[in-house]
């Protein structure tokens, strides 16, 4: 929905429609005083080159002339390659300088895209607002793009009487290119006019077809130059405060601490193609929290990384198991995540008697990554990196004991791939390892000693890259003691304890468990207004990336076909147009019918630019081969799933959202609803504010309820669930300057679930709903208020056969983040941090908006934590 407004993006999704005339630049080196980058252009090395210029729009009219002409110069020295633009404008009052953080570009842009490596797939995009806020990223052709890259680089604009100028110098060792005597590179220069939403190139390319690097125009003169190692250390110093809520009872709750930290970060050109990144005592205090939530599933949610460490180059050592947005294409053989995440291993503590000083977070001692491309195709990366051994402190009545929680583990991932056939074609292999510590029997008998994933890729296109296949493969094996293997089989994703399940059993002798996975897909990519893609996908039972990778579920195989309409050119009362239509199919290995469906879903944007949104689901009988954690597979009904949103004009100071979905299983089983709006305010080009507030609501007649240990899990009993959750993000953006911005995220969220018709799971996969389970009665259940629990006598003979927990909630969180950073030299960072946490949970199970925001905003103690973090940038 953003697309319009960062240009890296639109440079990402712009692709050739037939064969455009290849354009080139000739380039001159100036020999004497470099260019002041003060966006004046008046500068005397600026007259050795000719202006070039001639734009075409890419949206909305297609091939027809920019509506305001744009010019570009590119000159260099032995160092540095100079870039002046003049954006032209018939109304400059009209020119939007909004301005934001770095990457996050609004109003007016223009950018330049250099392959230098000319490969035909590699783009460095610097581009830049007419605010002077730089946007710059990686492409690379065929989709994939990252925007964490923060190169070393200099801008400048300004606006006049004749629209506003742009003049970038970016240092040789920011791009990637082998010696030689005379080098051509790839070269795009496009501009954002933001109040027309209009996107012109120097080098025509439809944003239908489907390539982007490849197709270039060309710059050419560049001679006489080496290529340039970039070497920067980057030291920090950092320092916290925190309050929270005093606990008399607990030794470890004094209400206050302190903490400090040092540590270090790198870049080091190995060589111009390869260069190390390298953090030691990484700290991530500045980091943003991630969202609340309530999981009754048995899926682990994928969290988003934030982490500048990881972030970055982040694309490289992404493998991917399948294309889409499904739930399946989370999977991935690395998931950056797993590394540092929160000890593992939970002691077991004597209620109000026991108190544990337990890490948040395990900690990085340090990791590297080595990445790059040569000149003949190959691309490689590496990561390394080591945790150290996170040791809990109990306390029992002034006697004190240390429990380990997490051992010492290294991670290790490394990728390389090869491009072929004018970069039509590629092939790829990946390899992880996760090796642990374990030294205590109780992690032996919990965790993986060992586990290693692997895979390879391949990729093909042709005509013109109309058409491709894509192909991969991949393997997991994991090893640990017999307890430890057996507490894999049996747990999410695996299941192999499954009762009516003929090809898994659970082995209790084994001490390694292993699987493969993988896609096959072909499909047409563009250079027309049809596209469609269809694909086999397949996670057998023995599966399993997730000591280092991320793997939502398996013992699947999935079919999908999808075909999409494109009009991109404005039509009627339409700016553009999009349609999709959707099938999918998937069986367990066990050649059991997991699920099938269909659906189509619409989205435009009218003249107005104001945009709209919709469409319709249907899901047909499903079984659930996780919804009894380890029982049965689970019948489920079909049901309508339908949404719609809308957007009003993104250019307005105001703009407004709205959005419904909703879900609805036959027979009424299932129902839920889920409402959210929102509203974008800029308020002035420096400050601008987003409220986005949401409500769902959720009925499940057949909900999990958590038993305890004591009891089998045969048992399965389930109940009848309303659950009601509201949540709000605010953020609020001010710039002073480009470099010096004020930041601030809160999100609160309550959500309460009431339980209520308990019932026990007696026919899975009966036809009749109501043939699944019996219901039990108000005799046959009995409510103990003051310890707080349910007991069931099923047979009502006397005889308690069911104790359980009220399993009512009520959750109330909130998070929020203030962050002042300013960047007083190129790489070079102050962090000022303010973060407040509330946490509470009650199990009333009734929702009360109202009243729980009192709960969570007058009642619920906060956490708070002040910080102060300090980088400089040396650059060798």
């Amino acid at each position: 929905m953003h697309r319009l407004f960062i240009l890296c993006i639109f440079l990402l999704y712009a692709f050739v429609d037939g064969i455009a005339q290849l354009r080139v630049y000739t380039t001159e080196k100036y020999i004497g005083e470099t260019p002041r980058i003060d966006g004046i252009i008046d500068d005397d090395a600026w007259n050795c080159v000719e202006w070039n210029g001639n734009f075409t729009q890419q949206e909305p009219y297609a091939k027809q002339p920019a509506t305001e002409h744009t010019r570009f110069k590119v000159i260099y020295d032995d160092d540095n390659i100079y870039f002046a633009i003049q954006c032209f404008d018939s109304s400059p009052d009209s020119i939007v300088k909004r301005m934001s953080r770095r990457d996050e570009s609004d109003g007016d842009i223009v950018g330049v895209c250099i392959d230098s490596y000319h490969d035909l797939r590699t783009g460095f995009t610097f581009a830049v607002s007419a605010s002077g806020i730089k946007n710059d990223e990686i492409v690379i052709d065929g989709g994939d793009s990252d925007n964490s890259w923060d190169p070393v680089w200099y801008c400048k604009t300004i606006v006049d009487d004749r629209g506003w100028n742009a003049e970038f110098k970016i240092p040789f060792s920011q791009l990637r290119f082998g010696k030689q005597d005379h080098y051509t590179w790839g070269l795009q220069v496009g501009r954002i006019l933001f109040r027309k939403q209009e996107t012109t190139l120097w080098q025509y390319v439809s944003s239908t077809a489907p390539g982007w690097v490849s197709f270039f125009g060309e710059l050419h003169g560049i001679q006489d130059i080496d290529p340039k190692k970039q070497r920067d250390i980057i030291p920090y110093v950092a320092g916290s405060y925190s309050s929270y809520q005093y606990d008399p009872e607990n030794p470890y709750a004094s209400g206050k601490e302190y903490w400090g930290n040092i540590g270090l970060d790198g870049k080091w050109g190995l060589t111009n193609d390869f260069i190390l990144d390298f953090t030691v005592n990484p700290d991530f205090g500045q980091v943003e929290a991630d969202p609340s939530e309530v999981n009754l599933s048995t899926y682990e949610t994928k969290f988003e990384e934030k982490r500048p460490f990881f972030i970055e180059g982040k694309n490289i050592l992404n493998f991917r198991l399948t294309p889409g947005d499904g739930p399946l294409s989370y999977d991935n053989l690395f998931y950056s995540r797993r590394i540092g995440k929160s000890p593992s291993y939970y002691p077991d503590l004597v209620d109000d008697e026991e108190y544990e000083k337990r890490p948040r977070n395990t900690t990085i001692l340090g990791a590297f990554k080595i990445t790059g491309k040569t000149k003949k195709g190959w691309s490689a990366g590496i990561m390394e990196s080591a945790t150290q051994k996170e040791i809990s402190e109990i306390d029992y009545n002034g006697e004190r004991r240390k429990i380990v929680v997490e051992p010492l583990t290294n991670y290790f991932a490394a990728r390389v791939q090869k491009d072929m056939n004018n970069s039509n074609t590629r092939i790829g292999t990946m390899f992880t390892a996760t090796n642990r510590d374990l030294t205590e029997s109780y992690l032996q008998d919990n965790m993986h000693k060992a586990a290693y994933t692997g895979g390879i890729d391949f990729t093909h296109q042709w005509k013109n890259k109309t058409y491709y296949f894509n192909f991969n493969t991949a393997f997991s094996r994991v090893y640990g003691t017999r307890n430890a293997i057996y507490e894999t089989q049996t747990a999410s994703p695996h299941f192999y304890q499954r009762t009516d399940a003929k090809h898994i059993q659970a082995d209790s002798t084994r001490t390694s468990l292993n699987g493969i996975a993988g896609t096959i897909e072909q499909g047409k990519a563009g250079n027309g207004k049809w596209m469609y893609t269809v694909w086999i996908t397949w996670r057998s039972p023995g599966y399993n990336s997730n000591d280092i990778g991320y793997l939502r579920q398996n013992d699947e195989i999935q079919q999908i076909f999808w075909v999409g309409f494109r009009q991109r050119e404005p039509f009627f009362i339409f700016r553009s147009f999009n349609l999709n239509l959707n099938q999918w199919f998937a069986e367990t290995f066990g050649w059991e019918k997991r699920y099938f469906g269909g659906n189509f879903n619409a989205y435009w944007v009218f003249k107005n630019y104001w945009a709209m949104g919709g469409g319709l689901s249907r899901d047909g009988r499903s079984i659930s081969t996780e919804t009894l954690r380890g029982g049965p597979a689970l019948l489920y009904d079909g049901g309508w799933n339908p949404w719609i949103y809308l957007d009003t004009d993104y250019r307005k100071k105001v703009q407004f959202s709205a959005s419904y979905v909703s879900y609805f299983r036959d027979y009424n089983t299932s129902v839920s609803h889920n409402f959210s709006c929102g509203v974008r305010w800029q308020l002035s080009d420096a400050l601008n504010l987003s409220l986005t507030p949401g409500y769902s609501e959720r009925y499940e007649e057949m909900d999990w309820i958590a038993l305890p240990d004591s009891l089998d899990d045969s048992m399965y009993l389930r109940g009848k669930i309303h659950q009601s959750t509201f949540h709000l993000t605010l953020r609020i953006n001010y710039n002073i300057t480009p470099d010096f911005t004020i930041q601030f995220y809160g999100m609160p969220f309550i959500s309460a679930g009431n339980y209520s018709d308990f019932k026990r799971i007696t026919d899975s996969k009966a036809e009749n709903f109501n043939d699944r389970y019996i219901q039990y009665t108000d005799e046959q259940v009995y409510y103990d208020a003051e310890n707080e629990i349910y007991e069931i006598d099923e047979t009502l003979n006397g005889q308690i056969d069911i104790r359980f927990d009220q399993p009512n909630f009520n959750v109330f969180d909130f998070n929020s983040n203030l962050v002042i950073r300013w960047e007083y030299l190129p790489g070079s960072t102050v962090y000022l941090v303010w973060s407040q946490s509330r946490t509470e949970s009650f199990n009333f199970g009734n929702f009360d908006l109202w009243k729980d925001i009192k709960t969570l905003f007058l009642e619920t103690y906060p956490k708070d934590i002040f910080m102060i973090k300090l980088s400089y940038r040396f650059g060798l």
